[in-house]
């Protein structure tokens, strides 16, 4: 593994296992800005026949355990393109419940919120560029088209081969 990514993924996840583990131990400070979007989302996610439970702070508890297990996966190594994907997914609903600058009245706090709304999409992107790292070898994407390009060259050779068996059987018949 590279030094870059030895280090970056660490410094990376180290956000999401602080902010994870103090929603864990204090889900009611996370429940309150987490409605707004909550009260919005989970009926639809229901009604889709998604398993959720409705009370806040129990989605800011089961969130802040996703981001303590993604961040630990993504610091040691382990899966790092998935769990840097849960972590930027996990970011969304964080970043637009506990930030909403849009919704403050008063200048210095609308600052501080914006500031802290671009600190998170900062780091989203630092997530999209870890969730797409391939560490130097194909991606998903290379081997599916390379697998088909494959398949259709071997599936031309065994259609000449078929079409000279062919030419020789009706000779040997013939």
């Amino acid at each position: 593994m590279a030094i870059s990514r030895l280090v970056a993924r660490p410094l990376l996840g180290s956000i999401f296992f602080v902010g994870g583990y103090n929603a864990v131990k204090n889900p009611q400070a996370h429940a309150e800005p987490a409605r707004a979007v909550t009260d919005k989302i989970v009926p639809k996610l229901q009604q889709q026949g998604v398993p959720l439970p409705s009370d806040p702070a129990t989605l800011a508890r089961i969130n802040g355990a996703t981001q303590i297990a993604a961040a630990a996966a993504l610091a040691l190594g382990k899966a790092p393109r998935l769990s840097a994907g849960v972590l930027a997914v996990s970011l969304v609903p964080t970043t637009v419940a506990g930030h909403p600058f849009w919704a403050e009245t008063e200048s210095g706090a609308k600052t501080g919120q914006k500031i802290q709304f671009a600190k998170n999409l900062s780091i989203l992107g630092g997530l999209l560029v870890a969730a797409m790292d391939t560490a130097g070898k194909p991606g998903v994407v290379w081997r599916a088209r390379h697998a088909a390009k494959d398949a259709r060259r071997q599936a031309k050779a065994l259609a000449k081969e078929a079409r000279l068996e062919a030419k020789l059987a009706a000779k040997s018949i013939g």
